[in-house]
């Protein structure tokens, strides 16, 4: 029996789930799914240990070889391939020295944190847009507070939030270049908020429309098409857009839809769940959106993915008003305060909001649900109040 060489490249495609030897310590592993792993087994001062060498989908067999033949030899030579392996990937990271490449780098090394792997939240935007245009063919460790000045100079005071973020988002490159091992100036940052000064710019709140103009807006929203549709839901939940936008037929469950936590922004809790209690109103525009689903989203746009992030609002601005989608979330808040005896921690969890310390949250057992579904009962007949009895049957999913 040969020692060496034993699989073949038309076996591995063919090979049942499993761990299969090709010798010398070279082992695959075959997943139930169809997938596979090269893994070397080595043994380093009396210690047995494995060092994953790709998945059979990037890596060849030949490949897969060649990657154990070099292995071996750095083990042989009494060092341990993995610590050897780790050692070369630092080195490597120490030679992204352009801020472009430390930015990328960056954000890789944060998309698990993020939301959406930080595509929804734009994570990368602000340096893609005012930053890495100017500076990201510099070397990061000759960037000082001048540079940083004059390249956020022409937006601090006319673009105040996206100079901010994008003024964080380069500290926090700053910080990736000195955890690599570059010599960077962590205060530069600090040193060129101070040359531009305070902000003049202040921060408007998004225009909200008052609650009792609402259901004449909501009658206005006749047509069944995806955009009446999202903005109908989002209304009648207070809802974000987003989650809105991305809501799935999986999520929803009787006459509760259960937002996953990684789409709730805002939330410190974020490893919990939210529910929200679904009017009949809100279970028969689902009804209609489920004409328009695509492999389960109900707002699917027709071409790819789901609606867009400005459908909505475009929707509002051709209709010539001021108000914004997010806007409705503050007329509901509004209606809770004035037209209602709701709770405070009531009327906040209607919205998502974390109500109270970590040690309050901790004792509260409840997210107010049957309480909840009252209330958006209740704000649904006003919202409604101008349709008539169109859209009124309850339909469980």
């Amino acid at each position: 029996m040969r020692a060496l060489n034993r699989l073949s490249a038309i076996a591995v495609k063919k090979l049942a789930p499993g761990k299969y030897a090709d010798g010398g310590g070279l082992w695959l592993l075959r997943r139930d799914d169809g997938g596979g792993q090269w893994f070397l087994r080595y043994t380093i001062h009396g210690r047995r240990r494995e060092m994953g060498l790709g998945s059979i989908m990037e890596v060849s067999l030949k490949e897969a070889r060649d990657g154990a033949d070099k292995w071996r030899a750095v083990a042989r030579a009494g060092k341990d391939p993995i610590k050897v392996r780790d050692k070369e990937k630092r080195e490597a990271a120490r030679n992204l020295h352009l801020l472009v490449d430390i930015a990328k780098d960056a954000f890789e090394s944060r998309k698990a944190e993020l939301k959406g792997d930080g595509k929804a939240g734009r994570w990368f935007t602000p340096l893609e847009l005012h930053v890495l245009p100017k500076l990201g063919k510099v070397p990061v460790g000759e960037i000082d507070q001048r540079d940083i000045r004059d390249t956020l100079a022409p937006i601090w005071h006319s673009k105040a939030d996206t100079a901010r973020k994008a003024m964080n988002r380069l500290s926090i490159c700053l910080k990736h270049a000195a955890a690599l091992g570059l010599e960077v100036d962590l205060q530069a940052t600090d040193k060129a908020r101070a040359l531009l000064g305070k902000q003049r710019h202040k921060a408007e709140n998004i225009p909200a429309m008052p609650w009792s103009h609402l259901p004449a807006f909501y009658a206005t929203l006749k047509d069944d098409n995806i955009t009446h549709l999202a903005l109908r839901l989002l209304i009648l939940t207070g809802v974000r857009s987003a989650p809105i936008r991305h809501i799935h037929e999986d999520q929803i469950e009787g006459d509760v839809w259960t937002i996953p936590a990684e789409a709730m922004k805002g939330r410190r809790d974020a490893t919990t769940e939210f529910r929200v209690p679904l009017s009949a109103e809100a279970l028969a525009v689902i009804e209609k959106a489920q004409e328009f689903q695509r492999d389960g989203y109900l707002f699917a746009n027709p071409k790819k993915g789901v609606i867009s992030d400005m459908a909505m609002s475009q929707h509002m601005k051709r209709a010539g008003l001021e108000y914004r989608p997010h806007g409705f979330r503050s007329s509901l808040r509004d209606w809770l305060a004035e037209a209602t005896d709701a709770r405070h921690e009531v009327a906040e969890t209607i919205l998502g909001h974390t109500i109270g310390s970590s040690v309050e949250r901790a004792y509260r057992r409840t997210d107010f649900l049957d309480q909840r579904r009252d209330l958006l009962e209740r704000w649904a007949s006003h919202v409604t109040s101008h349709v008539g009895k169109n859209y009124r049957a309850r339909v469980r999913l």
